[in-house]
């Protein structure tokens, strides 16, 4: 590690700390030479293996991004949107692999996007899964459907007459 304020890459560490929920680690140094303290984060790099064999890091904008064309005209702020790429991050990181196929991290949008918004889930999903025809967008919406109906739903008040 060289020092940022002589160069020097005589340092020492002093103190490491877990940050970020376990996704970073803080180090507190000072330098050998100069006698100057600075801390430096050391984050653990996610990779995205590409279908054509190539890897790239992984960015939570890229993958927002798709999101968002899917989200175009939904009611889905960029608040939401942030929390979605948040979320899809800390789900790949939980996998503890550091290199991550490209399917993976579609895999892991599709559940917190379709419950942000089902329409917007419906539209990445049939561009993620390659729907072919009106069937894949009904058996999709039928099993939507089929999870809602599964799902504990809200008592309806009574009418009282």
């Amino acid at each position: 590690m060289h020092c940022p304020y002589c160069r020097n890459t005589d340092t020492r560490v002093l103190d490491s700390r877990v940050a970020d929920d376990g996704g970073s680690i803080r180090r507190r140094r000072t330098c050998s030479a100069c006698e100057r303290r600075f801390t430096t984060v050391e984050m653990m790099q996610l990779t995205v293996l590409k279908r054509s064999g190539a890897s790239e890091p992984f960015t939570r904008d890229k993958a927002i991004a798709g999101v968002r064309k899917a989200c175009k005209g939904r009611p889905v702020t960029e608040d939401q949107l942030a929390c979605l790429g948040q979320a899809v991050e800390d789900a790949l990181r939980l996998e503890g692999t550091a290199e991550i196929e490209a399917h993976e991290v579609g895999l892991a949008i599709l559940g917190p996007l379709r419950e942000l918004d089902e329409v917007a889930y419906l539209r990445f999903a049939s561009v993620y899964r390659a729907f072919e025809s009106a069937d894949d967008f009904e058996d999709e919406i039928a099993a939507l459907r089929a999870e809602r109906a599964g799902a504990p739903q809200q008592a309806q008040p009574v009418p009282t007459g």
